[in-house]
């Protein structure tokens, strides 16, 4: 994402692209409020590597798949270490696919690396190695959703298409419809008004579909937005409304405990290991002390990731679901002596 890693308009509002409270506040001015947020951005926004205009459309489709539900900060040195190694599709269509989960380190959900390597193999095969240019070429790669076909367009070619992300719904919800929070899922009436308040130019509308998405991501946040720094707050229909409360609570994700975290830890003795790792000290805390105690005298000592992995004493039902789940998704492979990463 440009800015940085989606919930609703109130369903009582009118199902055109703004309510009626955001109609009479913006349809007077639309071609300012575009001029006001670009300006804003061109002042504002953050000093990313993958907005460098040199920025290969590789490195944009990496940095887009990176950023989805990942914040920036984490994103960064790993988007660097992949454009260093791969610095194009082929060059990761060259390396087996568990060469991009081994490097995708700690961003979590290890399938998107799965996913931007089959991306990559479909280009090499397909499109002479090099990111398709179109939004329907781009969603016909494997892994690539209509978000991340739209995003890439623009960014990477300066095309006009709607780009919705979670910050950009969170600030047209405020600004045009006068609610505190999108609803929980992207709804037609939603995309329409996206539509409806994408600039005619194109080179205007990819600005104002990352100076939308900068806005949501460091001024007009979920839980704590700086209405004083914003450049429409005079436009707004939240704000005008008296800033009232969301309609509903957004859910966390819940983490500890839960079969993603199994996985996560499962895929972190994977990453660290240099060959296929027996089955059973997956799914059982070693007792060898080769593999055990932590400083034994002359032993090595447990790997961090499994002893982080037994840390978490999950159930032996619920390691073996996760390991299964693993190799049904490709992230994992048995391997002569034990689970390796894919390839």
């Amino acid at each position: 994402m440009i800015s940085g890693n989606g919930t609703t308009t109130d369903p009582a509002r009118p199902a055109g692209a703004i309510g009626a409270a955001g109609a009479a506040r913006t349809e007077r001015r639309p071609d300012d409020l575009h001029a006001r947020v670009a300006d804003w951005f061109a002042e504002a926004a953050r000093d990313l590597p993958w907005r460098d205009p040199d920025c290969s459309p590789w490195g944009i489709l990496v940095s887009e798949v990176m950023l989805q539900q990942t914040p920036v900060v984490r994103v960064l040195p790993v988007w660097r270490e992949w454009l260093e190694r791969w610095p194009s599709p082929a060059h990761l269509a060259a390396e087996p696919s568990g060469a991009a989960v081994r490097h995708w380190g700690r961003l979590g959900y290890p399938r998107r690396a799965l996913r931007l390597h089959a991306a990559a193999t479909a280009m090499v095969a397909d499109h002479g190695g090099a990111v398709p240019t179109t939004y329907d070429e781009l969603l016909s790669l494997p892994g690539v959703g209509t978000y991340t076909a739209a995003a890439v367009a623009a960014f990477a070619f300066g095309r006009r298409e709607t780009v919705v992300d979670t910050n950009i719904r969170r600030v047209q919800a405020r600004v045009f419809g006068g609610s505190a929070l999108p609803a929980p899922a992207l709804t037609a009436a939603e995309m329409k008004r996206a539509r409806e308040l994408l600039p005619a130019d194109d080179a205007l509308s990819v600005r104002w579909n990352a100076a939308v998405m900068e806005l949501g991501a460091v001024i007009c946040t979920a839980r704590s937005p700086l209405c004083d720094a914003c450049p429409v707050l005079d436009a707004c229909s939240w704000v005008a409304a008296g800033r009232p409360a969301p309609e509903y609570v957004p859910k966390g994700q819940s983490w500890a405990g839960t079969d993603r975290q199994v996985r996560g830890a499962i895929v972190a003795v994977l990453r660290d290991a240099e060959m296929p790792v027996p089955r059973s000290i997956l799914l059982e805390s070693p007792v060898d002390l080769t593999m055990g105690g932590p400083s034994a005298p002359g032993r090595p000592p447990r790997p961090a990731a499994l002893t982080t992995l037994h840390g978490l004493q999950a159930p032996a039902e619920q390691l073996e679901r996760a390991l299964a789940g693993l190799l049904a998704d490709g992230l994992a492979e048995d391997a002569e002596g034990g689970i390796r990463l894919p390839g």
